[in-house]
């Protein structure tokens, strides 16, 4: 096959194919007497391998790497090392997963507990830092980004931070630490301080229509199960591959 046909077989522009061959995505391919190069079907399956671990790698960090790792294993002809990188890949993807899912049970736990007692003392903003295990800045960012509000010291100015304030940062730290982004925490905590019923994953899985500039993070949960249904499929394309290979 000539580039062009391998990329009419995938619906890729043959630049595309190129670009793989650059990035020694594909296994080596040979030219003929005239330079033109010369795919197999090896390079096809390969090609197909590469367009199925790239659906998961918008998704980033951890698991766009593993998904490399996947797709440089199997460029090399390793696919028992490439199979054992996919189920690494889909095991990644699954403990984000349940770590999402945990971190909307809580989320969900609290906004229907918001009505708490009457505060008694506060703390600053050193000392929540502290308590929650992040940085000032992180809930100075998160202030700005209108997670919460905070009241001010009449005197100095300073923040003090209640018992119900301390509880919402609780639930905002745990949905960033499982990668939820910040448009869909904005949009749940606007949609609770405006009276709204507290369904949670619909909320954090559902961009608004002013929401423009989307990413992965903006519908975590259901991204993650698209991803988990691609990683299982890309573990079984390598077993194939093994499969045909041995």
């Amino acid at each position: 096959m000539r580039t062009g046909e391998i990329a009419d077989a995938v619906g890729l522009h043959p630049n595309t194919i190129r670009l793989y061959e650059q990035w020694r995505m594909l296994p080596p391919v040979p030219r003929d007497q005239r330079g033109y190069r010369v795919f197999a079907q090896e390079h096809l399956d390969q090609v197909r391998l590469i367009r199925l671990a790239f659906r998961c790698t918008w998704i980033g960090g951890r698991i766009r790497r593993t998904a490399h790792d996947v797709i440089r294993c199997a460029a090399g002809g390793d696919f028992v090392e490439a199979f054992v990188r996919a189920k690494e890949h889909e095991a990644l993807i699954q403990r984000e997963r349940r770590r999402a899912e945990h971190a909307a049970n809580v989320l969900k736990s609290w906004a229907k507990q918001q009505q708490e007692a009457q505060e008694v003392g506060f703390l600053r903003i050193s000392e929540v830092a502290r308590l929650l295990d992040v940085t000032p800045d992180m809930l100075r960012n998160w202030e700005r980004n209108g997670f919460l509000q905070v009241l001010r010291h009449p005197d100095n100015g300073y923040r003090l931070y209640g018992r119900s304030e301390v509880n919402r940062l609780r639930v905002i730290s745990l949905l960033r630490k499982a990668r939820y982004g910040s448009m869909a925490i904005l949009r749940m905590m606007r949609h609770l301080d405006q009276g709204g019923t507290p369904n949670v994953r619909k909320i954090l899985d559902t961009p608004g229509p002013d929401e423009d500039a989307l990413s992965a993070s903006d519908r975590w949960l259901t991204a993650l199960k698209e991803a988990e249904s691609h990683a299982n499929d890309l573990k079984l394309s390598i077993e194939i591959m093994l499969q045909c290979q041995t």
